[in-house]
């Protein structure tokens, strides 16, 4: 095994480079892979730009992986063998909290994450520490499907999780606010839960641009038009059944409540800026329109596996989702790009 190799280090907000460092130790229970590739997420950005709670600078991100098992430790117990090419789920729930022994992982009050609590996939090796490989978030990666595509079942995994609390369904009408790659996913995933009526929003026409593949019914520049009153135009004045915002812009929660119809549901996916999260929602309108508002933002083990099934389904174009591969040499091109807002999903392969 080599000694060192390369990977991301950001050492400060907006000071970020791929620099030679050690080969991680294979983890005491664990396994180490190489990395195939690893995908760019706006939480990624968000540290890049001005850092994270949870994480201490110096640090490699990156937590949307996928790799070849290429050591195990030799206390390591799983089904996992060198070879073996995984899709990650980064999450390392405690197992112990009430939500966990509910099986309800996705609320795990004292989970942890590749990328945060361990060094992340920004490189030619990561390291799968043994509470990862407890409860089922790592899985194969089907044979069929890219490593460019499995990297990203993270987000994907979130966005099953999202429309299961929902119950999306047959002939219902769905709003997505955020042409982004979460509201890209969240489109096909609407369409294949039984959606009727399906209506994309943004304010970047090159955003909507790039959605198009998705399949929305209608695309909608809220920079142009009256969001809620194109939506309710739209619905013959009865608002949608599914709000979902996948956008980290504050308004869209206030205009999610009047856009749903009576006895909607809104999930809030995009989470908001540090010290801007408090908008202004009429809960009057919640109150007397029976709304449903649903928060999402992690997934559980059995999400995990049906976002697999479903990217090697066929039914969401992944060659349009991720629209940048880069080498991971190329990391702070390829990030900057994603800062500036000129890629769908950037995905880097060392």
């Amino acid at each position: 095994m080599r000694e060192e190799m390369r990977a991301v280090v950001v050492r400060a907000p907006m000071d970020f480079a791929v620099e030679s460092v050690p080969v991680p130790v294979t983890p005491e229970g664990g396994l180490l892979l190489r990395v195939e590739a690893c995908g760019l997420c706006g939480s990624d950005l968000r540290t890049l730009r001005s850092g994270h709670r949870k994480v201490t600078l110096p640090w490699t991100i990156g937590h949307e992986i996928a790799g070849e098992v290429v050591d195990l430790s030799e206390s390591y117990s799983g089904p996992w063998k060198e070879g073996d090419k995984l899709a990650v789920g980064p999450l390392a729930y405690c197992g112990v909290c009430d939500f966990c022994v509910d099986g309800r992982y996705e609320l795990c009050t004292g989970s942890r994450e590749i990328g945060q609590h361990w060094p992340g996939g920004f490189a030619e090796y990561v390291g799968i520490p043994e509470p990862c490989l407890r409860l089922g978030t790592i899985q194969r990666r089907p044979a069929e499907l890219d490593p460019v595509f499995a990297a990203i079942s993270e987000p994907m995994s979130s966005c099953v999780s999202a429309h299961e609390s929902a119950g999306t369904g047959l002939g219902e009408t769905v709003v997505i606010v955020g042409a982004g790659p979460v509201g890209c996913i969240q489109t096909s995933l609407s369409r294949s839960r039984g959606a009727d009526k399906i209506f994309l929003a943004d304010i970047v026409d090159q955003r909507l641009e790039m959605a198009k593949p998705f399949g929305p019914d209608e695309i909608i520049n809220a920079a142009e038009v009256d969001l809620v009153e194109e939506v309710l135009r739209l619905t013959e004045g009865k608002g949608a059944h599914v709000v979902v915002t996948a956008t980290p812009a504050p308004v869209a929660c206030s205009q999610a409540v009047l856009m749903a119809r009576r006895g909607g549901r809104v999930v809030v996916f995009g989470g908001l800026p540090k010290g801007n999260s408090e908008v202004g929602i009429d809960m009057n309108v919640v109150h007397y329109n029976a709304l449903h508002l649903i928060g999402i933002s992690t997934f559980a083990p059995r999400h995990q596996r049906k976002a697999l099934a479903f990217m090697t389904s066929g039914r969401i174009p992944m060659d349009k989702l991720v629209s940048h591969r880069f080498p991971l040499e190329d990391f702070q091109e390829g990030a900057q790009l994603a800062l500036d807002g000129q890629v769908l999903k950037a995905v880097f392969i060392p």
